[in-house]
């Protein structure tokens, strides 16, 4: 099966080319240095970039996997969840096309795809399913952080997530606050790297709570007070990098703690990591550390699948279609707001 797949949730152009799980091509076309500018992504501007950038990206991806439009069997976009004028973009080119070649089209849900992204491995990257095994999965990215079951492929149950700011959405926002660039979780990343992160000590958010959910506003609003009773403190680079340092150091307890409690009280032996934020070394590094000490199998999604891009979207719509799960028709609409949970499948 060829399959060529669309993703415009957000911030990125991407296509992607999948055949027989094997990824031939995922061209992306980021839109970062237009949003630095705003601090932050503004969304009728992305939706104005995906129209421009959609069609070359689509070239693209098709010409670097030597495959005509012809020899598709199949189109797939992301549905939602994502920004409603931006997922409009390629949701419906990919219907169109779908309709034109009188092929399937398969609506995806993008958490779901970063869900089983960490099993896209191997140079070129192709699918692992064949290793699938049951585990407990973190997904943590700008604008949400999941804790899901995994009990077998495609069959999932969300056991907790972001009941304010998301992980990524703290990075950001403290980022903001002690005046670093947009994006600024890679940022503090780099920064914390030369920081203590022992310096300063800030709250770990719902830690010791029993349940499988996260909270970061406190921990952000901590930050903005500290910065507030502490202003001298921008002026000194190495505070700098220590304060970022101590953040992220929080931030990081808190989802490691937690993944790790949950896959010790599910009973599984795997646990996999997925979306923007597992690029951050210190997240990578601790939980690798936790997983060790704890006996787990640890695998992590490619830094490359970490972030939006289209080939996990059709790596997940070529497994929906071999297992007849088809889950959008030509005619659905956008899901701003679906959610993992609600993936039927």
């Amino acid at each position: 099966m060829t399959l060529l797949a669309l993703e415009t949730s957000c911030d990125e152009t991407s296509a992607a080319v999948v055949r027989d799980g094997k990824i031939l091509s995922n061209a992306v076309s980021s839109q970062i240095q237009l949003h630095a500018e705003y601090g932050g992504v503004v969304p009728e501007l992305a939706a104005r970039e995906h129209l421009k950038n959609l069609l070359p990206v689509a070239r693209t991806a098709l010409r670097e996997a030597n495959v005509l439009v012809e020899q598709l069997d199949a189109v797939a976009a992301t549905q939602g969840p994502g920004l409603p004028n931006a997922l409009l973009v390629g949701l419906k080119a990919a219907q169109a096309m779908a309709f034109a070649l009188n092929k399937p089209f398969v609506g995806v849900n993008h958490h779901e795809a970063h869900l089983y992204s960490p099993w896209i491995t191997g140079n070129p990257p192709r699918a692992d399913f064949a290793n699938f095994q049951p585990n407990l999965s973190l997904i943590v990215s700008g604008g949400h952080t999941l804790l899901v079951l995994v009990e077998s492929e495609l069959k999932h149950c969300v056991l907790g997530g972001t009941i304010d700011d998301a992980a990524g959405e703290c990075f950001d926002k403290t980022g903001k606050l002690i005046g670093l660039p947009y994006p600024a979780g890679p940022e503090i990343d780099r920064l914390a790297e030369q920081g203590n992160a022992k310096a300063f000590n800030f709250p770990r958010p719902l830690l010791h709570d029993a349940s499988d959910d996260f909270s970061f506003s406190g921990l952000k609003t901590s930050v903005r007070y500290f910065i507030r009773d502490h202003p001298a403190l921008l002026d000194d680079p190495q505070k700098v990098r220590d304060l970022c340092a101590s953040v992220q150091a929080a931030i990081v307890e808190v989802l490691v703690t937690k993944t790790i409690r949950a896959a010790k009280r599910c009973g599984v032996r795997h646990v996999t990591a997925s979306g923007g934020v597992t690029c951050n070394r210190a997240l990578r590094n601790e939980l690798a550390r936790a997983c060790e000490r704890s006996g787990f199998t640890l695998r992590l999604a490619e830094k490359q699948l970490c972030t939006d891009n289209a080939a996990m979207i059709g790596i997940l719509a070529e497994r929906k279609l071999l297992n007849g799960l088809v889950t959008a028709e030509l005619d659905s609409e956008i899901k701003p707001g679906w959610m993992l949970a609600d993936c039927v499948n």
